[in-house]
């Protein structure tokens, strides 16, 4: 009896519960997962950091041009204007330097002309070509507001298309193109001023190409060409010449070589470097003096006005 009494009572004391409840166990008022703060603080961080390096590598990837710095690098040329884009449904819209002669863009071209005039102070340009590296960077929109603010400063001035292979400046214009610098480059008997065409705007003269040739680069690279561009000057104070884009064709490259400066068009944002470099290398070697770069369609901020 004594022994069972003993495994009855060691029994009893191993079933015996051992636990204390030291406090009561609350319910939870918040769920313990998601954290969604702390995912979207770290989502937040991550996306940022993501963002920051396609940007920069975006950027490093970029190899156009978009400052006046690019173009010092690049070109090793300073930068004579910085123009914004020129909204206008057709060509004679954007003739802005006759349309709104008090608009930011106007005052710019002005900014552009003072600058070809402080870079020829020894000796004043009386011959200046207009290209570009490649088509569409705007050098005749370019041209054609040069030559008008150039004739708001009373400067008598003739503006030449010599792009005998896509004329545009007639359309800015408005003026016929049955006659120009083909017939004047054929008929050495007439005076090259009766190829000339009166314009709205006061000593601005314009002589658009003609009728296309088959030959232009010959036509352009002529005896006879010099000879145009001798007597013109006897007339005018000023020769602006609209020509081809560089690296598409000859005919800039030979008519730079008979002009007193050449004016380079750059695209901003989408011009690359590589494909400026070559346009300015190819210009050195003929010999050509570069004046400077006109940075075209650059973006401007708000605090840029001035």
């Amino acid at each position: 009896l004594l022994n069972n009494l003993t495994q009855v009572r060691l029994a009893e004391a191993q079933a015996a519960s051992t636990v204390v409840v030291a406090q009561e166990a609350q319910s939870p008022t918040v769920p313990v997962r998601p954290r969604t703060t702390t995912n979207t603080l770290l989502a937040a961080v991550v996306g940022a950091a993501l963002a920051l390096g396609v940007a920069f590598l975006v950027e490093y990837l970029d190899d156009t041009i978009k400052s006046p710095d690019d173009v010092e690098q690049i070109a090793g040329v300073p930068t004579l204007g910085l123009i914004a884009r020129i909204e206008g449904a057709n060509l004679a819209q954007k003739l802005v330097a006759s349309l709104s002669p008090r608009s930011p863009i106007s005052e710019a071209y002005r900014v552009l002309r003072t600058n070809i005039q402080f870079g020829s102070v020894d000796k004043p340009l009386r011959s200046v070509l207009v290209t570009s590296g490649n088509p569409t960077e705007g050098k005749s929109v370019t041209a054609a507001n040069l030559a008008v603010v150039l004739s708001q400063a009373g400067k008598q001035v003739v503006l030449i298309d010599s792009d005998l292979r896509r004329p545009t400046l007639h359309k800015f214009f408005q003026v016929p193109n049955s006659q120009g610098l083909t017939t004047a480059l054929l008929d050495g008997h007439v005076p090259v001023t009766q190829h000339l065409q009166a314009t709205p705007i006061e000593r601005l003269s314009v002589m658009t190409s003609g009728p296309l040739p088959p030959n232009p680069a010959e036509l352009l690279g002529s005896q006879r060409m010099g000879q145009i561009i001798q007597e013109l000057g006897q007339h005018a104070d000023v020769l602006i010449f609209d020509s081809p884009p560089l690296l598409a064709v000859t005919d800039a490259a030979l008519l730079s070589q008979q002009v007193d400066g050449t004016l380079m068009v750059v695209d901003a944002g989408n011009t690359r470097r590589a494909l400026l470099s070559r346009a300015v290398e190819s210009l050195k070697a003929a010999n050509t003096h570069l004046l400077g770069v006109v940075l075209n369609r650059i973006r401007f901020g708000r605090s840029s006005y001035y």
